[in-house]
């Protein structure tokens, strides 16, 4: 829990980490989509992400929507597309597997299981891989590390063998975790000692003030080079931020970007939110000092009660 509002030297850390990542060029066909390099892998990344969750029945889109959907991040350079063996039963990752067909190479495919046993993780790879209808998976994710003895069974119960086996055969590039309830599970991963190739947390306005994945797991992350991907820019659901009337979603997206993130993913249920979100991205500029000290400053009441990020651990 954080006692005092985000500070002006966590501020100036963590900006100067994201001057060195600024976007390289763009590939004409791209139009001018940012990208970033994801941490050690040297891979180029769109700054902004489509988010796998919303795809299927966790948004409002029918198959053919939520497949024009994609074409059409893809054609305006979106390039890092996010999902999960678990989101709606397997329906995102299917769906995700019929878009990308004619277009695998144009994508640098995450999906992520929650698992944790190692025969029942393979299990569930080899069902991506055939829902998403690809041979190898660019990026794989423990998901959701939320358990105080989540890290343990990841490295001594052979989880990590399992991954490791599964790159040495092709199946997956590269290898990250994610989670979005205790910054100190986000720690520990890292410390015990892996060389991890990406991690996934929320980054939003309200994250500073409490439980804070900025202040705690964001430095660590990227002086061990790992490649950090943004989500819950909105807090996990427009509500927990937009109706509160602190921050704007275009401010929401724009501080997330602000910070040394590889991509920023976002859930994306309609073309018109495609849209708005591509154009925050091309027209991104990493806000001032005193620009982001007041934004958090007017955040910093709601997001110190932690009841607006409802997937963190909880004060009793």
């Amino acid at each position: 829990m954080n006692d005092r509002p985000y500070s002006r030297r966590t501020f100036l850390k963590l900006s100067t980490a994201a001057a060195a990542g600024l976007s390289i060029s763009a590939a004409p066909n791209h139009r001018d989509m940012p990208y970033r390099i994801l941490g050690r892998t040297g891979e180029s990344v769109s700054l902004l992400g489509l988010g796998g969750a919303h795809i299927a029945h966790h948004g409002n889109m029918e198959e053919k929507e939520a497949i024009a959907l994609m074409h059409a991040a893809i054609d305006e350079g979106i390039n890092f597309f996010d999902n999960a063996w678990g989101y709606s039963d397997g329906e995102s990752e299917r769906r995700m597997g019929k878009a990308l067909r004619g277009h695998r190479d144009r994508v640098f495919l995450m999906t992520k299981d929650a698992s944790r046993h190692p025969q029942r993780a393979i299990a569930h790879l080899e069902e991506s891989l055939r829902r998403l209808q690809t041979d190898a998976i660019d990026l794989w994710q423990f998901h959701n590390i939320k358990q105080p003895n989540d890290p343990e069974r990841i490295y001594e119960q052979g989880l990590l063998e399992a991954a490791l086996k599964a790159k040495e055969e092709g199946k997956i590039r590269y290898i990250g975790f994610t989670g979005h309830t205790l910054p100190s599970l986000h720690v520990e991963m890292i410390e015990r000692g892996f060389a991890w190739d990406a991690t996934q947390m929320p980054i939003n306005v309200f994250d500073p003030h409490y439980l804070s994945f900025v202040e705690q797991v964001l430095p660590v992350a990227v002086e061990k080079n790992i490649g950090v991907i943004a989500m819950k820019t909105l807090a996990g659901s427009p509500e927990a931020i937009l109706e509160t009337g602190v921050a704007t979603a275009a401010e929401c997206l724009r501080y997330a970007m602000s910070l040394p993130v590889a991509t920023a993913c976002s859930g994306m249920d309609s073309l018109e939110k495609l849209r708005q979100n591509i154009a925050a991205a091309r027209s991104f500029t990493p806000l001032e000092a005193e620009e982001q000290l007041a934004l958090l400053s007017r955040t910093q009441e709601l997001g110190m009660r932690g009841t607006h990020e409802s997937y963190k651990a909880h004060r009793p």
